[in-house]
């Protein structure tokens, strides 16, 4: 039986004034991007709805961020259309687009030595000039206490470990406010306390009516946080439903090339996908020797 996981924090807003779950906030059809003459992404479909958390996973290279950049508004697709909350992507101006959704990138970058204060606050500028504005303060507060970078509040960006700048970009887009989260592995570089509080904190959002899509690497982690799974491979999907349902060692083996278990956690249930470690498979003994002639 599956022990219940601990209730997450209330969420920092309401996505929309009336959500409803299950309703489409982003979808993407016959999605191709191509760089020259190589294909990235291929003929790609994706829904994300409200109140429900969606994971992108696959093997490096598989086009996993950039379908997120193209749904997101950052990379013309080759191909295809997106719709955001109904509407086509292209008819949205840039300030408008930026209150309904936010984007976490793996990235973390900032041209000038702001203190975290400042680039928390920086989630607020598609507010200016607007009513809320008036509740930026309470709202960047509240951010960086959620995301546990408050104490970081007056230290430049630039100075801070990997984490801590993973940690304050997610409080960025959380002080936002929107009814769309788009997290490109949010929890690289976080140690396993921090993984745990971003994604209980998605989980959270989601369930308070936002639309949650994250690309994660870490299995497990999709699977225990996740409502639905697209498994990309090659530019293409291969496996998309539950995580009960996608994460079989069967199409995970084949898709990263590599034998891959499955087991359920001997206490709670969550699945736990571990790499099979008795037998590398032969291509990946061939490309590391090539590897290490080069």
């Amino acid at each position: 039986m599956t022990t219940p996981r601990p209730s997450p924090p209330p969420p920092l807003r309401s996505p929309a004034d009336d959500p409803t779950p299950g309703e489409v906030a982003l979808r993407a059809r016959g999605i191709d991007v191509r760089f020259g003459a190589t294909t990235v992404l291929d003929d790609v479909a994706l829904d994300v709805r409200r109140g429900e958390v969606l994971a992108l996973v696959g093997p490096n290279g598989a086009g996993k961020s950039t379908l997120l950049s193209v749904i997101a508004g950052d990379v013309e697709a080759s191909a295809g259309t997106v719709e955001v909350l109904g509407r086509p992507l292209s008819d949205w101006k840039l300030r408008e687009l930026a209150r309904s959704r936010a984007v976490l990138t793996q990235e973390h970058q900032v041209a000038f030595p702001f203190p975290v204060e400042d680039v928390v606050r920086m989630g607020r500028s598609p507010w200016r000039g607007r009513p809320e504005e008036d509740a930026d303060d309470a709202i960047v507060a509240e951010a960086m206490s959620t995301a546990d970078v408050a104490h970081l509040a007056q230290r430049s960006f630039g100075v801070l470990s990997g984490g801590e700048k993973g940690r304050t970009s997610f409080a960025r887009i959380l002080a936002q406010r929107t009814g769309i989260l788009m997290l490109d592995e949010p929890t690289a570089a976080l140690d396993i306390g921090h993984q745990e509080a971003v994604l209980r904190r998605a989980r959270a959002e989601a369930d308070a009516g936002a639309a949650v899509v994250v690309v994660l690497h870490d299995l497990s982690l999709a699977a225990a946080w996740s409502d639905r799974i697209v498994l990309l491979c090659q530019g293409r999907v291969a496996g998309e439903g539950p995580p009960s349902q996608v994460l079989t060692s069967t199409l995970l083996s084949d898709v990263y090339r590599f034998p891959i278990e499955v087991l359920p956690h001997p206490a709670t249930g969550d699945l736990l996908v571990l790499a099979d470690r008795r037998s590398a498979p032969s291509h990946i003994d061939r490309d590391l020797t090539e590897e290490a002639a080069r």
